[in-house]
């Protein structure tokens, strides 16, 4: 039979570990890489179809249309910017000066469930949104056909 010595501090070991990953996933961005939880911040995505077109939507709060880029080939959209936010305090009275700083460019290729005609795409930025109406390829769209029924004769 083997003996086996008992590590008390191991067992603290496996703890703090939990409790280290625990931490990083309730982290906020990180000011010095823009990044959340060690993942690169990128923007909030909502995908809806119609019949003729996709609408995709994308949600861009603090960044300037200046600072966008968006390219769309037939399969996929790609949206990249550089992300700025700023909040300042200011106490006179005890001179302390606060400043946080969130700075980070981002970038997300989204793929789209259809091929869409990626020049004739039209883009709408509004209050922080930015709404692309992407037309479906004439194959993609469904067709509705009427089928006639001939009288049968029996």
């Amino acid at each position: 039979m083997a003996i086996i010595r008992w590590q008390p501090w191991q067992e603290f070991d496996v703890l703090r570990r939990q409790f280290d990953d625990l931490f990083d996933e309730l982290a906020p961005i990180s000011r010095a890489t823009g990044k959340v939880n060690g993942h690169a911040w990128s923007p909030a995505i909502e995908l809806k179809s119609t019949d003729e077109s996709l609408i995709l939507r994308a949600e861009l709060p603090g960044i300037n249309a200046n600072d966008l880029d968006v390219q769309v080939t037939r399969e996929a959209v790609s949206i990249s910017g550089e992300y700025k936010s700023e909040t300042k305090t200011e106490d006179k009275e005890h001179q302390i000066y606060r400043s946080e700083f969130r700075y980070g460019s981002f970038q997300r290729v989204i793929p789209l469930p259809t091929a869409i005609q990626n020049d004739q795409v039209k883009a709408e930025f509004k209050d922080g949104i930015l709404t692309l109406t992407l037309p479906k390829v004439e194959a993609e769209k469904p067709k509705v056909v009427k089928v006639s029924l001939g009288e049968s004769t029996s």
